[in-house]
């Protein structure tokens, strides 16, 4: 009899732990004719993603209002939120140039124009920011 029991828990112990590794296979959904394909919804805006614009929007007020520091601290943020806008690390040069700190401007510089290569407006601000830190560092 004990036996028996033991062989009756092995094996809904087994057939649990079985159960637990079936995945299911997702259904294709079928696709609707080309001529009545109901039009994709946009996709709903990373919050992240906004969070960080709306921070590097209270950055760059920050500097307007010639608070670097504060400035540097906002854009950090925004930064770590979303790495690859390059409009921060624009922001984040002007306040080291601000502070007088031409090597931290210098390597902000760099990340700017990695990140913002493909916007032309945008390259030719951090090209005349780069020459600005040049002039500071004679």
């Amino acid at each position: 009899m004990k036996t028996k029991l033991i062989n009756i828990a092995v094996t809904c112990f087994i057939g649990i732990a079985l159960v637990g590794c079936i995945q299911e296979i997702p259904s294709e959904k079928p696709v609707a004719p080309a001529d009545t394909a109901e039009p994709e919804e946009p996709a709903q805006p990373n919050p992240r993603i906004i969070a960080s614009l709306q921070l590097t929007e209270q950055g760059r007020r920050l500097l307007e209002s010639g608070e670097p520091d504060s400035a540097i601290r906002v854009l950090e943020q925004a930064i770590s939120l979303h790495p690859t806008n390059g409009q921060n690390y624009y922001y984040l040069a002007e306040a080291w140039l601000m502070k007088d700190v031409t090597s931290e401007a210098k390597k902000f510089n760099r990340l700017a124009d990695m990140h913002l290569k493909t916007d032309k407006a945008w390259m030719e601000r951090v090209a005349d920011q780069a020459n600005r830190i040049a002039e500071f560092e004679k």
